[in-house]
């Protein structure tokens, strides 16, 4: 296992948003603000951490029948700690999630890394499959974020960075979350496609 390709994968080759287009719906629905899409990456990489470890560590004891409901287990657990969490010390960003953040239980990005990779690699190999996954699906939700809500409020971070700019509040709607994503998903697919055509001549 190369280090480097490994840690990097998930940034753009293995992105799940991007590239796989896995957890599109809380990417949609938690990236209104930068504030809330940096709380919602959090909770999704503690828990692909805590998941993937986990796995890794009983997928040789586990039943190959019984593997789905024992994996949904292990992720509703870090869930749980997740939720407790936000529920005790930021209120204000649990709220903001609202049901997003116990859905992260069906995060098909969570059990995709639980059913092809944990379950079938090492613990260290596991960990930075988690790192990777989590970073590349942070990276998609900041940018997802970062247009929506400069756009849609003209503001970043809750902070108002242009005075007299007039927002098209339209890009913090669902219409304006699948019009961002469409456009990110069709310039990432041509970066993609650009770089097997540069590889492909050389």
């Amino acid at each position: 296992m190369k280090f480097r390709t490994e840690i990097t994968k998930g940034f753009i080759r293995e992105n799940p948003v991007f590239a796989m287009a896995l957890g599109l719906c809380p990417s949609l629905a938690t990236s209104t603000s930068v504030r809330d899409a940096i709380g919602m990456s959090a909770a999704v990489i503690f828990v692909l951490l805590g998941s993937n470890i986990i796995i890794s560590l009983i997928r040789n004891i586990v039943p190959s029948k019984v593997r789905i409901p024992c994996y949904i287990v292990v992720i509703a657990t870090f869930v749980t700690v997740v939720e407790l969490v936000m529920q005790a010390y930021v209120p204000p960003l649990y709220k903001s999630l609202g049901i997003f953040v116990p859905l992260i239980v069906v995060n098909c990005i969570i059990l995709a890394r639980a059913e092809a990779f944990a379950s079938k690699n090492g613990i260290f190999a596991s960990i930075i499959d988690a790192f990777s996954i989590g970073i590349g699906f942070t990276f998609a939700l900041l940018v997802l974020s970062f247009f929506r809500e400069f756009l849609g409020k003209g503001t970043l971070y809750g902070y108002r960075v242009l005075p007299h700019f007039r927002p098209a509040v339209v890009m913090i709607l669902a219409p304006g979350g699948f019009l961002t994503l469409g456009l990110l998903l069709g310039f990432f697919n041509w970066m993609k496609m650009r770089r097997e055509k540069k590889h492909g001549k050389t």
